[in-house]
């Protein structure tokens, strides 16, 4: 198993292409190309289908695709909001690729899962899915996966940087669209392990949701929520104080029962705002009474303190051949006072791994098995070989 990853800031996109194809010709040291991963700035638009054609025509990956961002990751760094291409090529030996696209003409029978299963639950370790934020109603898509690949991580982004619909590429092999998404299915002799980092960190103590109306969590242990955060907030040390001035988040425990929760049993929203009249706690989701719930905060520090804590488990093993990486577009320099934030971190971490991607205008990825819509999160597969199955 050998992964290359690569990154060029040439605006002209012919010169890019020449540039990526010969420097990653040299990096596969001649292996198959059997993954091909593609990200472009919106510079490149246009020149999207015939640069996905080059790339194709050159090394005839059993499954490529891609799509544009904002920004792209790769070569050990992120760019950003300028002219930009990353590759991500992989050889991967025993590995099975099925390659999809998910149509906005086709959506019913893609909601209603009639279509069937791409491959046997059972066979698949991951999809790597990219899609248009204005044509596809991610949650209700991941929904459909969590129902009929129970437990298999779902990866990937909404693409970025255009603000119309119509204006962003998703790449899936020959074919160029503006809509729907498009994704890879892996099976086979692979291991697959997905760090999700939401860059927050927990406050306070495990809440219990005791009365809701709508999004608005009315009461938590049967207080209000002001008065649970007032008191939270006065046992607070001051720098975290100053952090939840700043902003509050609220996490979602998926498995309440698991016991002690940990930073990645925590699926994070943000709190929108207090109601005036009632003083209910306004949250960018749907709360049930009886979850349990706690209090993050979030800023640069947090945020990479978080990914090194999920990162760090990884030392037990053997050090990944590549990784997929898809940030959210708030990260970067919007978050970071440094360039190459969360690549940074990884290689600080694991060491120089082969990492690409792209910058997003939300994030996919698994928290306590279920898979979600992320914001301002790091979310990040790493690869390695497994034995052929029988050997």
């Amino acid at each position: 198993m050998h992964f290359s990853s690569l990154l060029t800031t040439q605006s002209n996109a012919a010169e890019a292409g020449d540039y990526l194809i010969s420097r990653l010709r040299q990096a596969m040291r001649g292996e198959p190309v059997d993954l091909l991963l593609l990200f472009l700035s919106p510079h490149f638009r246009a020149d999207a289908p015939g640069l996905a054609a080059r790339f194709r025509a050159e090394f005839g990956p059993q499954a490529m695709v891609g799509c544009t961002g904002e920004g792209v990751i790769g070569g050990g760094h992120e760019v950003e909001q300028v002219p930009s291409i990353a590759v991500v090529a992989a050889s991967l030996p025993g590995v099975r690729l099925a390659p999809f696209s998910l149509r906005p003409s086709r959506l019913q029978e893609v909601l209603t899962g009639s279509g069937g299963q791409l491959l046997p639950a059972n066979e698949v370790r991951l999809f790597v899915l990219l899609a248009d934020p204005f044509t596809m109603p991610m949650e209700a898509v991941l929904n459909v996966f969590n129902r009929t690949y129970a437990g298999v991580p779902v990866i990937g982004g909404m693409a970025s940087g255009s603000f119309r619909p119509g204006g962003n590429a998703l790449l899936l092999n020959e074919q160029t669209f503006s809509d729907g998404a498009v994704g890879v299915a892996f099976s086979g002799a692979v291991d697959i392990d997905v760090v999700v980092s939401q860059g927050c960190r927990p406050v306070g103590h495990p809440l219990t949701v005791t009365e809701v109306r709508g999004n608005v969590v009315m009461t938590l242990n049967g207080a209000s929520p002001l008065v649970v955060i007032q008191e939270m907030f006065d046992h607070m040390p001051t720098a975290d104080q100053a952090l939840l001035q700043q902003g509050l988040f609220i996490g979602r425990a998926i498995n309440s029962a698991r016991t002690p929760l940990g930073r990645g049993d925590f699926l994070i929203r943000g709190v929108v705002g207090v109601e005036r009249d009632t003083g209910g706690l306004v949250v960018a989701d749907y709360i049930q009474p009886g979850e349990t719930v706690q209090f993050h905060v979030r800023d640069a520090s947090t945020a990479e303190e978080d990914l090194e804590m999920m990162l760090t488990p990884q030392l037990l093993y053997d050090p990944p051949c590549g990784g997929l990486l898809f940030s959210c577009n708030g990260r970067g320099t919007r978050l970071y006072s440094h360039p190459d934030g969360d690549v940074s971190t990884i290689f600080n971490v694991l060491g120089a791994v082969e990492v690409g991607g792209f910058f997003c205008a939300g994030e996919l990825g698994p928290i306590g098995g279920v898979n979600f819509l992320h914001g301002h999160t790091a979310s990040l597969a790493l690869f390695r070989p497994a034995p052929v199955e029988g050997e």
